[in-house]
């Protein structure tokens, strides 16, 4: 019987390559990090990047498909992080498990890794197709995640309404790849916009920020290295949310006008 204290998380989005499977890397090592026992599941059969970013895709040699088929324990198929003793990951199988998996088979899975741990991020699959809905069937609460530029944003909706009509909830809001300047300019929509329009709980914002490629390139998430970069600092908070922290958001516009004071600053420096 599965813990009922266990948190089961579906992080999604509508619109692929803003940011999902980075948020779910980074805010598992972060919350395993805090204390928390954290199972990550990757519940993107078709393409199943989670074990890339997380560093672990040499240790794999079981995954879900192999638990459900019970040829082997689910002790067999989670790969404990090296770095991060309290993190594990479920390695998603063949992308032919689609053709037979079943909502069912994904609560099943989720009620056993509950046994074990404290909280279950599940990586679902961008879209609102099956693979989404078997993912979203083992989940009780969601964190969506967008960019802000209309064509997420809109998906996001889609992906909003049907967590809703299958009383997810909570559901949550980070926004990604967010740009001050360009948001000052408005040449991008605003937070404020984007709240609005989806009408969710800002849980974290994410700044643009290049070392989110470089840690990935390497399988080291922001949030294992300690790394202080902007993004890094907003994964952890957003951890520290989940874990019922009050840790304020940034303001982009103070953060664009803290830049060019830094900026202002450097232009006044005189060499002697």
């Amino acid at each position: 019987m599965a813990a009922t204290s266990t948190r089961y998380i579906l992080i999604c989005s509508g619109k692929g390559g803003v940011g999902k499977t980075t948020l779910t890397a980074n805010l598992g090592i972060a919350l395993a990090k805090q204390g928390a026992r954290t199972a990550v599941l990757d519940a993107d059969f078709g393409l199943r990047n989670l074990d890339l970013l997380l560093g672990l895709e040499n240790r794999i040699v079981y995954t879900a498909q192999e638990v459900l088929a019970e040829t082997c324990r689910l002790e067999q198929a989670l790969v404990k992080h090296k770095q991060e003793p309290n993190l594990a990951l479920l390695p998603a199988g063949n992308p032919r498990m689609l053709e037979w998996l079943q909502p069912d088979d994904m609560r099943m899975i989720a009620a056993m890794l509950g046994e074990q741990f404290d909280y279950v991020l599940i990586d679902a699959p961008a879209g609102i197709e099956g693979g989404f809905k078997n993912a979203m069937a083992a989940a009780r609460e969601a964190i969506v995640v967008t960019t802000p530029e209309v064509s997420a944003v809109r998906d996001a909706d889609r992906v909003i309404g049907l967590l809703n009509s299958e009383g997810v909830k909570p559901i949550q809001l980070v926004l990604n790849r967010v740009r001050p300047k360009m948001m000052a300019n408005q040449e991008m929509l605003a937070v404020s916009d984007v709240t609005d329009i989806l009408a969710l709980p800002l849980l974290g914002l994410v700044l643009e920020d290049e070392q989110v490629i470089v840690s990935t390139n390497r399988g080291e998430p922001l949030t294992l290295t300690g790394n202080s970069s902007p993004a890094g600092r907003a994964y952890t908070n957003v951890a520290r949310r989940l874990q019922g922290e009050e840790v304020p958001l940034i303001d982009p516009s103070k953060e664009r006008q803290g830049l060019r004071a830094t900026i202002g600053r450097l232009m006044q420096t005189r060499i002697f």
